[in-house]
């Protein structure tokens, strides 16, 4: 198949993708996850971007020891026992990277901003990998060819203009290597700001703010050969089908031993339920599955601390009977007395609460919570992972922590097969924190990069997500910088956020393809086109690996195979390092030495960080990589109290109670063909959902409720601000497996519904899975 990129005759360049249609369409689908499904998705994505032979070869190179870490997910790799270490989702993710569509100066030539924003975000990224830095032109409405030295200028001409370095906004996305999130920190607090929002501020941020408190680390305590040894496992809030596939593995081979899996959700997710492994060829041949949850809770939206008390307190009973009849106790109180400290105001509040709240917020049987704590009791070590479904409402938080109270009362850290298990998102959302991307530094921190570099870095605290939008929309904020991403279409209150963004001074995406972020730009605007996970990454002193962080704290390398898609392509490090050696060239810190060898990169890494990355350019080196040090797997408690702490959740509520009685609870939910806000294709598989993706699912009696026919156009309107009125419409209403008063619809066509103020107080993470709506009949 022909490369699809403009040849000089035509008027405008070919696009290989028409825009979404109309409406979707519903074919039930009732086939396992995974499975052959899953081998003509693969299959189909290669095709897609024209690219079998060579995506083919890069996929088996990908999550090998010699090759390039997915740019997917962050869930860890195997002990590379197989050539197959890579999911449909992985694929696709790399049949993106590696496709032969290319956005070039004539498709730009061809198109005004004003008509490019006008398609979809699915249409923008379909057109292809960018190939050279491109500026705006106000004068044209036309991203038009710059230098890369032009543009390095033209940052450094508007981050000297600003008033205060804290005018400036630095954005990072989970894609950007250790070593490029490592320079990028370095960069802007040598420039003088902490305004760090990240990704995790959308997503995690909640675990990262929960767990120190609780544990002591934000982050899991599991490795992936716990799965090996638990003997039952929790999945919380999670659809780890579509969004981190290759856990299946483990969901499928912990049932066949026979550990249960106890999954809570609203929605009924195929591959909770059941799951064929590509890789096994038993299942293959046979068409066969192998069932995944043992125990399906359909809990309500915003009903999981309700669940989670529900447990605490069947296993407190159990305990007191247990200890009434003589029988061994059931809680670890040897573990309780020695290693924790709250344990009583936890028993309090449990009995405080009673099982008809329980019932009501959750929306779940009194027999079914005894069920799944009797799984609890009867695991002798337990593994809890949870996803955004937990972590996204206004009291996320605290709900993070009511898992690790559960999982303290019975003593499930320090021992083989247990322990919490966050699931990350985006491939190194978790490194990019762990080198340095925080918009509130430890005083540690900061000393050992004065330490480092010979500058006082700046000492306030500086922006997250949620306050870099505010800071945008009340004038204070100028620049914005997007390492990676898709900003403007992740953020909520979409309309408000964009007006804003189109009043900055300047805005600059480092991106492998187009997005909404370039449509949604300031009065300037640079596209600084970078390379892919997947390409070979040259450098003075020759090719360059860089480094990556999963969901289990494993840091290996990662090395481009593949020539990138044009030769003005530059590495994030390169990236970085420009732009820092145009703002600040007189900063004391030789940015050219870090670009020309990213071994000094490692070294300056474990200079500031001694105790997590010892020997780091050496351990890189060895197949696996190396586990950064956990302090709760060794039962180590690096709390303020010095031990782990049970902490309270006054209440039962995640979320704000709706003042109208016809209000829904909304949940945001990606579809299978979607990465973040990348969409590969228009479907939903696993759901029955095909060609479309303005649909909201709803339980059919509250369809019946409001007189709303299976199919028929509604819009959602927000209750959460009266003071401004938020609706989406467009939807088509579905009838679905779902509990009464809650529904479903996909992310990021619902972010407008969602106000900015509607986010988690203590982690400030926005509260994308409880929104307040009514469904509602179109008018017309």
């Amino acid at each position: 198949m022909a490369d699809d990129t403009k040849s000089a005759s035509d008027d405008k360049p070919r696009v290989p993708v028409s825009e979404p249609p109309a409406g979707a369409v519903f074919e039930p689908y009732e086939s396992p996850a995974g499975g052959w499904g899953a081998l003509h998705a693969t299959a189909n994505a290669l095709r897609e971007q024209s690219i079998v032979l060579k995506g083919s070869k890069a996929l088996l190179s990908m999550n090998q020891p010699e090759g390039f870490d997915c740019p997917g997910c962050a869930w860890p790799d195997p002990k590379h026992t197989s050539s197959f270490e890579f999911c449909e989702n992985g694929a696709k993710a790399v049949s993106f990277e590696l496709t032969k569509r290319h956005v070039t100066r004539e498709f730009f030539a061809a198109y005004t901003v004003t008509e490019l924003a006008k398609h979809s975000d699915y249409w923008l990224e379909e057109q292809g990998r960018l190939t050279e830095p491109m500026r705006y032109d106000e004068a044209t409405d036309h991203y038009v060819p710059v230098s890369w030295q032009q543009a390095f200028e033209t940052v450094a001409r508007h981050l000297h203009a600003l008033e205060s370095p804290d005018q400036a906004d630095f954005y990072t996305s989970g894609r950007a290597s250790n070593e490029s999130a490592f320079l990028y920190q370095l960069f802007v607090r040598r420039f003088g700001t902490n305004n760090f929002p990240d990704c995790s501020n959308m997503c995690h941020e909640a675990t990262s703010v929960g767990l120190p408190e609780s544990i002591g680390i934000g982050k899991g305590t599991v490795l992936l050969e716990d799965f090996e040894a638990t003997d039952a496992i929790f999945v919380i809030g999670q659809n780890p089908g579509t969004n981190s596939p290759r856990m299946m593995t483990e969901l499928r081979n912990a049932s066949r031993r026979g550990a249960p899996i106890v999954a809570i959700n609203p929605l009924r997710e195929r591959a909770l339920e059941r799951f064929a492994a590509p890789q096994a060829p038993i299942e293959m041949v046979t068409f066969s599955a192998t069932r995944i949850a043992s125990e399906y809770c359909q809990v309500s939206v915003g009903g999981d601390v309700a669940v989670l008390k529900g447990i605490m307190k069947f296993v407190l009973n159990a305990h007191d009977e247990a200890l009434a009849a003589g029988d061994p106790p059931v809680l670890d109180l040897p573990f309780i007395q020695k290693h924790t400290l709250g344990f009583g105001e936890l028993v309090k509040d449990i009995q405080n609460t009673s099982w008809d709240d329980i019932l009501r917020v959750s929306g779940v049987s009194r027999g079914q919570i005894e069920r799944m704590a009797r799984i609890y009791i009867q695991a002798k070590s337990v593994i809890i992972c949870f996803g955004m479904g937990l972590t996204q409402h206004r009291r996320g938080t605290e709900a993070v922590q009511q898992v690790a109270n559960l999982l303290l009362m019975r003593g499930n850290f320090g021992r083989p097969g247990a322990g919490i298990c966050p699931v990350r998102g985006h491939s190194n959302v978790q490194g990019d924190r762990t080198v340095g991307i925080d918009e509130k530094p430890s005083a540690e921190f900061l000393g050992q990069i004065e330490k480092a570099f010979g500058f006082r870095p700046p000492q306030h605290h500086g922006h997250s997500v949620v306050d870099s939008l505010q800071a945008m929309i009340d004038g204070r904020s100028k620049v914005f910088v997007g390492l990676g991403g898709n900003f403007a279409a992740a953020t909520p209150d979409t309309e408000i956020v964009q007006a804003a963004m189109r009043r900055l001074s300047l805005t600059v995406g480092i991106n492998t393809k187009l997005n909404r972020g370039h449509m949604v730009h300031g009065r300037e605007a640079l596209i600084l086109p970078c390379l892919a996970r997947s390409d070979i990454d040259t450098q003075a002193t020759g090719r360059q690996s860089i480094t990556v962080e999963d969901s289990m704290s494993m840091v290996h390398a990662s090395a481009g195979l593949v020539e990138p898609p044009s030769a003005s392509l530059k590495s994030e490090v390169a990236i970085i390092c420009g732009m820092a050696r145009a703002t600040l060239p007189d900063s004391g810190i030789d940015w050219r030495t870090f670009e020309d060898d990213y071994n000094l990169i490692r070294d300056k890494i474990e200079e500031v960080f001694p105790h997590l990355f010892t020997e780091f350019n050496a351990r890189i080196r060895v197949p696996g990589g190396f586990h950064l040090y956990n302090g709760p797997r060794e039962l180590v408690w690096k709390t303020q109290t010095g031990r782990a702490n049970f902490l309270i959740c006054d209440g039962l509520a995640e979320d704000p109670a709706a003042q109208n009685p016809a209000a829904l609870r909304l949940t945001t939910i990606r579809s299978h063909d979607q990465y973040n806000t990348t969409i590969y294709t228009l479907n939903d598989r696993y759901r029955g959902v095909f060609e479309g993706r303005m649909v909201v699912f709803m339980n059919a009696e509250d369809m019946a409720d409001r007189r709303i026919e299976p199919n028929t156009p509604v819009e959602l309107v927000s209750l959460v601000d009266p003071q401004v009125r938020r609706t989406v419409s467009g939807f088509k209403a579905h009838p679905y497996n779902i509990p009464r008063g809650s529904i479903a619809a996909y992310y990021p066509e619902t972010n407008g519904l969602m106000p900015l103020s509607h986010h988690d107080p203590k982690s400030k993470t926005p509260s994308a899975k409880s929104i307040p709506v009514i469904a509602q009949l179109m008018a017309g």
